[in-house]
Parts: structure tokens; sequence; C-alpha cells
């Protein structure tokens, strides 16, 4: 009998052993050319207005039924057409806690394994300069995370394949009941632990190397963009003090107009310049916020980048598993059909010591193992069918999400850079305002 292998997942004909089936091309549920582009016109996004509204302090009882303080939002939709054809319906509209957007999330996770789910807004606040609060009840920080909550639903409503959910539109538009039909799925039943997971990781022994260098890519990713955030959290600090400094500028040229007749007119003007331009900064900081959050946004892609290559390498040790225990059971049969013992085993030594088995036992054996084989046999094929459509969609949907994570970055980098511009202009421009006031006294 020949011994079984495990075929690599996402490995075909003409594949190198150990290298998956190139991912360029969509999978089977993701069709290429003009369907794709028909799954995009049927993105939910298209046919709904979503939006964030609101966000209401709350207080109520939790599961332990103690008394909480929570945030809730306010998620309206309306239709596109109905604001084409220039009708003003009132949009539906209905409340979420951020523990219900969590639910969806793990829902999605669960669900679509091989979609890069969209993450997220920090539950908690992160990388803040010193007058930044880190209090999640904070106005700021409810507001941003409204606007990142926000941004999460269009995403996901954006997306070809999930925006398709049911259990996604119901969020949308069914308050009571939700959670149930949520939990009826038994999505938590598929859930992956984390340990074995981590099993997976280190007892793999052919993995995928475009997976493995897409983990290290979104470790690398988390690493840059971590240390981009201190750096900014630094720079906004210095960048405060620098700029409060100059109201002690405002202060002094105030009195100092005071004891003067002739300069005291110029030296009044040039105090008030600089106390607008120390007041600025609040905005600016403020404006710089948001584009912090787009840098964060892509912080927390990286986890849901790893998670992809985390189911990839449970389905690769669940494949190589099968194929060494369908090997073991055809070892087994061939020593019993052969009378030999290639190993040491427990069986071979009770065989010397209590005698060899009949011939009607051996037979009966023999028969159970090749049922056995032969089980194990389909579901090896069906384990790879399985792994190579995994790869085939997961690739596909990473290709997509590399594309808007490189449209996204460069927009943001950009647009800060215009800002930080706009913001010496300005400095430049009271300077040369309190020259002017200078030069007029």
């Amino acid at each position: 009998m020949e011994s079984a292998e495990a075929e690599p997942l996402g490995a075909s004909d003409g594949c190198q052993a150990g290298e998956a089936e190139p991912g360029s091309g969509p999978a089977a549920e993701e069709p290429d050319g003009g369907a794709a582009g028909t799954m995009m016109e049927d993105c939910l996004s298209k046919k709904i207005e979503i939006t964030v509204s609101e966000a209401e302090k709350r207080t109520g009882r939790n599961a332990m039924n103690m008394q909480e303080t929570y945030t809730a939002y306010l998620i309206e939709t309306r239709a596109v057409e109905s604001q084409t054809e220039g009708q003003c319906s009132p949009p539906d509209s209905l409340w979420r806690r951020y523990s219900e957007f969590e639910l969806l999330r793990n829902y999605l996770l669960v669900n679509y394994p091989h979609i890069v789910v969209p993450p997220l807004p920090e539950k908690r606040a992160e990388f803040v300069w010193h007058k930044l609060s880190a209090d999640n009840m904070d106005p700021d920080f409810v507001e941003r995370r409204r606007i990142g909550l926000e941004n999460f639903l269009i995403r996901v409503a954006s997306h070809p394949i999930i925006c398709q959910d049911k259990i996604f539109y119901s969020f949308l538009t069914q308050e009571g009941g939700w959670k149930e039909m949520v939990n009826e799925t038994g999505f938590q039943l598929k859930a992956e632990s984390r340990l074995k997971a981590l099993n997976a990781t280190f007892r793999v022994k052919n993995p995928d190397r475009r997976f493995t260098e897409l983990k290290h890519y979104s470790d690398e990713l988390q690493s840059v963009i971590s240390h981009l955030l201190r750096v900014r959290a630094r720079v906004a600090d210095r960048l405060y003090g620098v700029y409060k400094v100059h109201g002690n500028y405002g202060r002094v040229f105030s009195e100092w107009s005071a004891i003067e007749k002739e300069m005291g007119d110029g030296l009044q003007s040039a105090g008030h310049h600089m106390d607008v331009y120390a007041a600025s900064i609040d905005d600016i900081l403020e404006e710089e916020e948001h584009y912090a959050d787009q840098l964060k946004e892509y912080l927390f892609y990286a986890e849901a980048l790893r998670a992809v290559c985390r189911k990839h390498e449970l389905m690769q040790y669940d494949l190589e598993m099968a194929a060494q225990d369908l090997a073991s059971k055809k070892q087994q049969c061939e020593e019993l059909a052969t009378g030999t013992l290639r190993t040491f085993s427990l069986k071979g030594m009770t065989s010397k010591l209590f005698g060899q088995e009949t011939p009607e036992q051996r037979e009966g054996k023999i028969k159970v193992l090749e049922e056995q084989i032969h089980e194990g046999e389909e579901q090896l094929k069906s384990k790879n069918v399985e792994g190579r459509e995994f790869v085939k969609s997961a690739w596909a949907d990473i290709e997509r999400f590399k594309e808007q994570k490189n449209h996204d970055l460069k927009e943001a980098l950009i647009n800060y850079a215009v800002m930080q511009i706009s913001m010496c202009k300005k400095g430049i421009q009271v300077w040369t305002n309190a020259k002017e006031c200078f030069s007029k006294m």
C-alpha cells in the first residue's frame, strides 16, 4: 500500500511542495471581471446611507445586576434611492452599545475567516499626549469613537462579501432581539481557541510561505505605526508647549504697551496676534487626532491580518494530522497483511508473548482498517479542497485590503503634510503681522 502524504494547502498541479496555489485570482464566491464589478454594485453601501449620528451617556444594570454607566450610539440608515429621487424620508434609527459592535465583529471573524474583517476603534484611548484625556467617557474621546464606529459600519457595508450577511443587516435595522439572533447562529462553538491556534503555529510542518511572510509583515506594520503614533504624541506635547509660550509674548507686549505712548498701539496689536497664535494650537491638535485615528485603524488591521494567517495555520495543521493518521493506518494494514512489523510496537510485543492472531481475527482487523483508510482518504481529499478554496478566497481579499491600505494611508499622510504646511504658513503670517505692527511704531 502507498503511504499517504499531506498535500500543502493551496498546492495544485505544477506547484512546488510547500508553496500555495497563486491566490491572485478570486475564489468561486468572489467572481472576477464583470461579476466582481456587479458585486461591488450590489454592496450595501450603494443602497443605504449609514451614519452613527450621536452618542448618549446612559446608566443601567449589567448581567451581574450591578449599576454601570455606558455610552449608546444612534445608528441611522436611509435608502439611497429615496434621496436620488428627491424624496426626503426620515431615516430608520436604533441605539447600539460598543459591546454590541464587538459581538458583531466577533461573529464576522468566525463566519468569514478568509476575510480581513475591519477593526473597531479603540475601547480606551491609546498613544495620547498629556493634554488629551484617557477617560473612555471623555466627550472628545466618545466623539472620536463615534466617528470610528461609523467608519467600521461603512467598511463592512462596502465589502463585497460580508455586506450581504443577514446578521449585519439586522444589526442596522432590528434593535430588539438582535443579540438572541446572533447567539442562535452558534458562532461561539465554531470559534477556535487561542491555545489551539498557538499549538498549530509551533507544530505545523509545512507552512505556506506567503502567509508566513504576511504574518511577519503585519507584525512589522503594527510596530512601525505604534512608533509613529508615539512620536506624534511627543511632538504634540512639545508643539503645545511652544504655541502656549507665545501667549507669554502677548502678555508681555500688552504690559509693555501700557507704559509706552508712541509704541503702545503697535505693541498692543502685536500682543493680540501672539494671543491668537497661542490659542490656535487647540484646533490644530484636534485636527491631528483625526489623522492619528486613521493610523490607529491600520494598527488594529494588523491583528485582522494575523487572524487570517492563524486560521490558515489551523487548517494546515488539521490537514497534516489527518495525513499522519492515514499513513499510520495504512502502515498497520500493511503489517497485518504481510505479517511483518516495521517498527517497535506494543502490539508486536503482545504477539510474541501471547501468540499470533488467528487468520480470521487478522482479516477482520484488515477490513476495519481498510474502511477507516477509505474514510481517511475522503477526509484528506475534502480538507485539501477546503484548504485550496480558503487560500484562494483569503488571498483575493488580502489583495483587496492591500489596495485599500495603500490608498488610505497615502491620502492620510498627504493630508497630514498639507495640514503641517498650513500650520507653518499661519505661524509665518503671525510673525509677518507682528513685524508690520513693529514697523508702524
